[in-house]
């Protein structure tokens, strides 16, 4: 069984400046942990109220008041494991997704599982974007952020690095089926905010995805929908 020192630590993973210090995340769900095993991402332990599932792994039993103690779900499903934080760096390509401002851990969990779908394996975050390994985004991506790497940096700084074309998500742009696409960068904003105004300057062309007619009353969709939507034209 877990030492109460095991679960205040479990516990302190859901904090941020805990998952920094001690460079370890927590994962749940049969499914999503054995995505992650499957990863690049380093297991540490795995702790179930069935470990004999887990036989080949380094697993703990985890008793089910233990379990609610610990877990980020409303019903959790038995079994959590930590991984290890692994370094990695930004591949040169010819297509990048920069989000700025993103603070609904939902939206980028949907978002990095609709890249995942695209065959996108990076992603670029504003520093003030909400925390990829927060647990509602890692729950929300589905196991996608195994496979979607997550980068913090200055949005302009990687703008002014790349020698690509630069498009942004705008009410006031060009129709997106009236452009023909290939490559690039394409920034997304927050649904409340928008691109921020520093970084709309750096915008090449202005895209938007149109409403189906005038008499539509809905003022904007969901950024992870609009992010389908354009990857859908770009990728297909």
């Amino acid at each position: 069984m877990v030492t109460k020192n095991q679960i205040k630590f479990l516990k302190g993973l859901s904090l941020k400046k805990n998952r920094i210090k001690s460079k370890k995340i927590i994962v749940e769900g049969d499914k999503i942990i054995r995505e992650f095993i499957d990863s690049d991402y380093k297991l540490d332990k795995v702790y179930s109220t069935d470990p004999l599932k887990y036989h080949n792994y380094p697993c703990h039993k985890l008793s089910e008041k233990n379990l609610g103690s610990i877990s980020n779900l409303k019903s959790p499903n038995g079994d959590l494991a930590v991984f290890n934080l692994i370094d990695k760096s930004i591949k040169n390509e010819r297509l990048y997704i920069v989000l700025d401002g993103i603070n609904d851990p939902g939206n980028l969990g949907t978002i990095i599982r609709t890249c995942d779908w695209f065959g996108i394996d990076q992603i670029i975050c504003s520093n003030n974007s909400v925390d990829c390994f927060n647990p509602k985004v890692i729950q929300s991506s589905m196991g996608s952020l195994s496979r979607v790497s997550v980068f913090y940096m200055d949005i302009l700084e990687f703008l002014n690095s790349k020698n690509i074309p630069i498009y942004g998500a705008v009410l006031n742009g060009k129709k997106l089926k009236n452009e023909i696409i290939d490559d690039g960068i394409f920034v997304f904003g927050s649904e409340s905010n928008g691109i921020s105004e520093g970084i709309l300057k750096k915008i090449e062309f202005k895209i938007k995805i149109p409403k189906h007619s005038e008499a539509v009353k809905t003022e904007s969709l969901n950024l992870s929908v609009s992010l389908g939507i354009v990857l859908s034209k770009i990728r297909i």
